[in-house]
């Protein structure tokens, strides 16, 4: 069942990446967890992947992240820029207990070899994106759950990637927090014209942050729905009671729910 077509809203000039996923199959031993998936990502375009635990969301994920070599397929990113960087968002913020938040956001750039000066400026910058200006100084375990989050966001964000890839990233959060960050990310996809691919198993969440969904089936990773996400561009909280959202969600869960 698909039913896919340009993404709604997505981005006249873009700083993303598109991608091609053609045949990917991957196996842990004898569990296939991707067989045969295809998937055209659109640069700039905001996509969820969507899907019980265990149908191979974050496996396809760390394949497109290059972090896992398929058993078969090819994988193709265009247009192939010299600067291109990829940014991963665990749904732990993984961030180093003994660096303060403005070090810890400052660090992808300090392997970059990024002079200290310009590194410390542009993580400042990029906090003050994600509200963390008057956390600069505090150390990870000052912080709240959200505030980690918005943290390790800002570590992604810094080095300015053209696909930012998310793994359940609010996952563990409480519905307010989430909420929050919900808008606070969409907005920062719409100022920054990058590429986003969000994993989630969240409904909710996929319907409000993306342009597009992708659910894969309960066993063996294929594509069950590709569907473009009939809503505004600029999205808030309002939203939520909107009955546009709630037609998009029902669409979604009747995919999840479905067998196969």
């Amino acid at each position: 069942m698909t039913e896919a077509g340009t993404a709604s809203g997505s981005t006249t000039e873009t700083t993303g990446v598109a991608l091609r996923l053609q045949h990917i199959s991957h196996a842990f031993d004898d569990l296939v967890v991707i067989r045969d998936l295809n998937l055209n990502i659109q640069a700039g375009e905001f996509l969820a992947i969507l899907g019980p635990s265990g149908c191979g969301k974050s496996t396809l994920l760390r394949i497109i992240a290059g972090l896992l070599t398929p058993d078969a397929g090819t994988l193709a990113i265009t247009p192939v820029h010299t600067n291109f960087q990829t940014a991963y968002v665990f749904q732990d913020a993984h961030l180093l207990p003994w660096r303060t938040v403005l070090e810890n956001v400052a660090l992808p750039l300090e392997l970059m070899d990024v002079d200290k000066t310009e590194r410390l400026a542009r993580a400042a910058a990029t906090l003050a994106d994600v509200g963390l200006t008057d956390a600069q100084s505090r150390y990870p375990a000052q912080l709240s759950g959200g505030m980690r989050m918005r943290a390790s966001l800002a570590r992604a964000l810094v080095s300015k990637p053209r696909l930012l890839l998310l793994d359940e990233p609010f996952a563990a959060l409480d519905e307010i927090t989430r909420f929050r960050l919900d808008v606070g990310l969409r907005n920062l996809w719409i100022e920054r014209s990058m590429t986003v691919i969000f994993v989630t198993h969240s409904i909710t969440e996929a319907a409000f942050l993306a342009n597009r969904a992708v659910v894969l089936t309960r066993k063996g990773g294929a594509v069950k729905l590709d569907r473009n996400l009939d809503l505004p561009r600029i999205r808030n909280n309002e939203l939520r009671l909107d009955p546009r959202l709630a037609c998009e969600m029902q669409a979604l869960l009747a995919a999840m729910e479905e067998e196969g």
